[in-house]
């Protein structure tokens, strides 16, 4: 039987998985080692180059020694390179990564058992004691294992295209304004992580240099896919400068392109925007007192080889020395709303405007008839100040460089916003902790340690590509094509956790995904209305809205940046794993690359923990785990087999050794300071041990180590057997053991304990470890936490205490409900989702309103009320559907 994507939804349709209770698609029997895919934009795409991209298999479907195919929905086997990304406890395969190559064409495709194809070219990749080559095709790319390259050359049928290419940037000390000193770098190894035949990664790291100082670590990896003449460049880097003293005024990646022949047959491209590109000549042809003739200036603007010098119209041969040759061109994006373009013939010469426009794909060219090199920057005018500049193109050897951070800009000031204001102890703190939600505290709001990684595409052609060709690298450069794994088939597999897929079946639930969309699409235009734009902003919302000044507050203490509050990146992740939609996977997919770099400390005293909601990012005092949450990156993690967020989660795995000199809880006036046994700290189980439960969790299932088995182990275990279990809400930890220490009667209930992932791990946990004493204390917690308060005396006695967040609550009392199957539970956790306390209602309408000027608002908005009503929506509708109506 041929296995098709309608095989496949139609028995998603006909059954429900059993494993959990949930409602699930479920595959067919035949079409279990079927996985459908499709492009999140829905038609395939013009082009792109090379694709990477995630699959789930059921537990105990896929072993270890199964070979996968990809083929194309019409059966044709298609090149491609697949590696196990996840292991379910039994060992058979949870998570498997497929490659195709660049020239892998159709609408979708089916990952399946058999042997894979072979690309018509392979990537292959050769070792050796100082360097690494990868030859795709004619191109040949050289890496060194040290040195001050990140790529040594590139060449086209033995014909060298590209030169040393490397990190750049500038640094001025004292002040802003100080005196510039120029920034190089400096590999210290670079490691093959992949070799072939569809996809070659390798991994450079070092340091940027300021003379003899090293200073801004980096990480950059370097893909190579079949069938393409780019490498696809990953650029991370770690801020460890005083901000007070050191100010970044530069920072880029520079190529050198060799130049050769007439320099009227150079040519430089540069996108301006997604249908438009300045597209020129060093040396100009058109446009002349004299017409070389019609073939010379069409050649030209084609970027051609014009005829001879003796074949031009005279006297334009004769003179070509007194045109001048533009050697320099600059175009930069310093805003999210408008670019400038000049030119000038070289150093010393005054530059010359050539244009300006709004948005600028990010893409320049510098090259000729004998090759050239292009360089693409994705998010160019997102996290603007970017710039694209070309130097020296009228000389032997020209510069192409993409600046992440623009020279021609204010440099990056990341100096705390406000002074001291008299908060130099705890109750000051408190004091202001109260009026402006900020919890400030001296020399805590550091940006040392934050990170920021960016993608850029470096190609290099034999020859200059014609200008459409260069308009669409530009357009999938900027928003690049994605397959993604068809959302039936991942909910059929059982990961994740408890979701379903979009139901409409009754007016309830219609209403209800109704307001799911509408929300997604608010923010996401929100986004582009109030330009949550800038280097370090991009990819995170705004906490609070202040409806007075119809403006989202970006300047008041902990109601400006979002910084994960409630678990926005899980709301958006799981919206896109149940919808497919590209809107929601790509606002998903830029707040995953924010918040896991700019929210989270890499090095530093600070390492492995992430920065409350505030007006930098970095600005809150309360450092973190449940920002630094490795749950909150897991989902791209395995729907794209990206490295850096796996390295980032990896990071994570010990970072609860942080909390042995940063005491979060350490200006709560309630508090009692308490001596602990060595080794021991406080640790709350919501808000810290499931989020450091998440890096555990996909320690655990990417390696297969049973040491972050037995870690998660011996903490539910302990918590099952406290008196009150998860009511207990925290409790004494010994880093050693992993355990939570008995600390007797205690119930300490807190509206953020389950906010954070704890729902989500704790679902998935149950499932991949028989743990029953934690099921009965998560269980118990998910009943007790929003009961009547009638009910809560009864069970427990005085005192009941607020409840906040009765509304996200309620997905807690559905599990409960579900795995209990109790029909009245499931009311419950109706009402309580329906009541809006502590959340939002469900509107029949759409209640977003337009105002004058363009602006819109959403009444009552909040993101973190928005994220947990998001959560307990979808949560809900998988789990007490029925109780909904």
């Amino acid at each position: 039987m041929q296995v098709t994507r309608r095989t496949v939804m139609r028995g998603a349709l006909l059954a429900t998985a059993a494993s959990a209770g949930v409602v699930r698609a479920a595959l067919p029997r035949q079409a279990v080692l079927a996985a459908p895919v499709r492009w999140i934009d829905g038609a395939a795409p013009a082009r792109h180059a090379g694709q990477t991209f995630g699959v789930a298999w059921p537990r105990g479907v896929v072993s270890k020694r199964q070979r996968l195919q990809v083929r194309s929905a019409a059966g044709a086997l298609v090149a491609s390179q697949s590696w196990p990304t996840a292991f379910w406890p039994d060992g058979s395969i949870k998570w498997t990564a497929h490659a195709l190559p660049a020239d892998a064409v159709g609408e979708g495709f089916v990952v399946g058992a058999g042997n894979a194809g072979l690309p018509a070219a392979p990537v292959r990749v050769i070792e050796s004691a100082d360097g690494i080559t990868i030859r795709s095709g004619a191109l040949v790319w050289e890496i060194a294992r040290s040195g001050d390259a990140i790529v040594r050359s590139a060449r086209s049928g033995g014909r060298a295209v590209l030169g040393r290419t490397a990190l750049v940037g500038a640094i001025g000390t004292g002040a802003p304004e100080g005196e510039r000193q120029a920034l190089s770098c400096r590999v210290d190894r670079a490691t093959v992580e992949q070799s072939g035949p569809v996809r070659a990664v390798v991994k450079v790291e070092g340091w940027h240099l300021a003379g003899a100082r090293q200073l801004l670590p980096f990480s950059v990896r370097l893909y190579a896919y079949a069938g393409s003449a780019a490498l696809r460049i990953v650029h991370s880097f770690v801020h460890d400068l005083d901000p007070a003293e050191t100010f970044i005024s530069g920072l880029g990646v520079a190529a050198t392109v060799p130049m050769a022949g007439e320099l009227h047959d150079r040519h430089v491209r540069l996108a301006t925007g997604d249908e438009t590109m300045f597209a020129e000549a060093v040396r100009p042809l058109t446009g002349l007192r004299r017409d070389p003739d019609k073939r010379a200036r069409e050649a030209q603007v084609a970027g051609k080889p014009v005829p001879p010098i003796a074949e031009l119209r005279a006297p334009v041969g004769q003179l070509l020395e007194r045109i001048p040759a533009w050697g320099d061109f600059s175009l930069a994006q310093l805003s999210a709303n408008g670019f400038t373009l000049a030119k000038r013939t070289g150093e010393g010469h005054g530059w010359v405007d050539a244009g300006e426009g709004r948005r600028a794909p990010g893409l320049g060219y510098v090259g000729g008839p004998q090759g050239g090199v292009a360089i693409a920057q994705r998010y160019f005018w997102q996290r603007h100040p970017s710039q694209i500049d070309i130097r020296g193109a009228a000389s032997d050897s020209a510069t192409l460089t993409a600046w992440l951070w623009s020279p021609d800009a204010r440099p990056m000031d990341l100096r705390p916003y406000h002074g001291t204001m008299g908060m130099e102890s705890y109750d000051a703190q408190n004091q202001g902790l109260d009026i402006t939600y900020e919890d400030y505290e001296p020399g805590w709001g550091t940006p040392n340690g934050i990170a920021r990684t960016s993608e850029l595409t470096l190609w290099a052609f034999d020859a200059t590509p014609e200008t459409p060709d260069l308009q669409a690298l530009a357009r999938a450069a900027a928003t690049p094509p994605q397959l993604m794994a068809d959302p039936a088939h991942l909910n059929a597999a059982g990961v994740f956790g408890d979701w379903g897929l979009p139901d409409r079946s009754t007016p309830k639930r219609a209403m209800i995904e109704d307001r799911l969309a509408n929300l997604i699409d608010f923010y996401a235009g929100e986004v582009d209305r109030r330009s949550w734009y800038g280097f370090w902003n991009h990819g995170d919302v705004m906490h609070s809205y202040d409806a007075d000044r119809h403006q989202w507050r970006y300047d008041i203490g902990g109601f400006a940046w979002d910084n994960s509050e409630l678990s926005t990146d899980l709301w958006l992740w799981y919206a896109a794993l149940r919808s497919g939609d590209a809107q929601t996977w790509r606002l998903a997919e830029a707040m995953t690359r924010h918040t896991s770099e700019v929210d989270v400390y890499h090095l530093g005293r600070f390492a492995g923990l992430g920065t409350r909601h505030g007006v930098q990012h970095w600005s809150d005092s309360s450092k973190q785990p449940r920002v630094s949450n490795a749950l909150y990156r897991r989902i791209f993690y395995y729907l794209t087999a990206d490295e850096r967020t796996g390295d980032l989660m990896r990071e994570l795995i010990r970072s609860e050794k942080a909390l042995l000199t940063v005491e979060i809880g350490r200006k709560v006036p309630s508090k009692k300071q308490r001596t602990l046994p060595e080794g021991a700290i406080e640790m709350s189980f919501g808000t810290t041990w499931c989020t450091i439960a998440g890096a555990w969790l996909a320690e655990w299932e990417r390696t297969g180590d049973t040491q972050w088995r037995d870690r998660l182990l011996a903490g539910m275990d302990s918590i099952g057997r406290l008196p009150h279990g998860w009511m207990t809400g925290g409790a004494r930890y010994d880093l050693k053991s992993g355990r939570f220490l008995d600390m007797g009667d205690k119930i300490g209930l807190s509206h953020l304990n389950a906010v954070f992932g704890a729902v989500e791990v704790s679902s998935e946990l149950l499932s991949l470890i028989n743990v029953p004493r934690y099921r009965a204390a998560w269980l118990d917690y998910c009943r007790w936490y929003n009961a009547p308060r009638a009910d809560y005396l009864a069970k427990f006695g005085e005192p009941f205490g607020p409840r906040n967040l009765r509304q996200g609550h309620s997905r807690l009392t559905a599990y409960a409900a579900q795995q209990e199957k109790d029909p009245a539970l499931a009311r419950r956790a109706a009402e309580e989702f329906y009541s809006g306390d502590a959340g939002m209602g469900v509107p029949t309408s759409d209640p977003r309103v337009t105002l004058p000027g363009g602006v819109v608002e959403w009444p009552g908005v909040s993101t973190n009320g928005s994220a947990q009503w998001g959560l307990a929506a979808i949560q809900n509708l998988a789990l007490v559907p029925e109780a909904l109506d």
